[in-house]
């Protein structure tokens, strides 16, 4: 039983996976279980370029970002299982209790994160009745987005990036991964303000 399994490896996924990562150390963290599915082939990052994203060199490609991001993430934070090759077909149960079936596996998890993008083309069962049309995206693209309420799409769902009706900007996506982690966070904190930053000073 995962306590929080986040779907798709692209920037809003790899972001909520960073920051959960991160907290580990926090008492209310330590014992939590996380995962992420790291499906990455339709990731609009494969044929981007990088020169005017905060943080990051100019040139940088965005394939290269999906590499760096892995191993990025088993590197600095390995308590994270990654499970790799594998998409998601299926949600369903509830908060607590949710079963995501790929087209290899079934896992259970408390907590359901996605964070994979906004094409018409999604098909997840058990997710479909969320879907309406982008708000912030131009009719003629056809994009989609997940009914949601400040990331909350319901009780224990939750959408981050371009799925979650945000414009298609890597620092928007990344931001709004951190900000369902966050919220994540308080949730296990018992609703208490917090988040998780590292720092030279400790």
């Amino acid at each position: 039983m995962f306590d929080v399994l986040i779907i798709g490896g692209g920037v809003s996924g790899m972001s909520c996976a960073l920051i959960l990562g991160s907290a580990k150390q926090k008492p209310f963290v330590t014992e939590k279980k996380i995962g992420i599915i790291a499906h990455q082939k339709a990731s609009s990052l494969q044929d981007a370029l990088f020169n005017n994203a905060y943080g990051i060199p100019a040139g940088k490609l965005g394939s290269e970002l999906l590499t760096e991001s892995i191993s990025h993430l088993e590197e600095i934070y390995p308590h994270i299982e990654q499970i790799e090759n594998e998409k998601v077909l299926a949600v369903s149960g509830a908060f607590g209790n949710f079963i995501v079936t790929t087209n290899k596996n079934t896992y259970q998890t408390k907590i359901v994160v996605i964070g994979i993008g906004a094409s018409n083309l999604f098909a997840i069962e058990g997710l479909m009745d969320y879907i309406e049309p982008h708000k912030k995206s131009i009719p003629e693209k056809n994009r989609i987005q997940l009914k949601n309420q400040d990331h909350k799409v319901a009780d224990g769902i939750y959408v981050c990036g371009t799925l979650a009706g945000h414009r298609s900007q890597l620092s928007i996506a990344a931001g709004s991964g951190a900000a369902v982690a966050t919220d994540i966070l308080v949730l296990w904190n018992d609703g208490k303000e917090t988040h998780s930053h590292d720092s030279i000073r400790k």
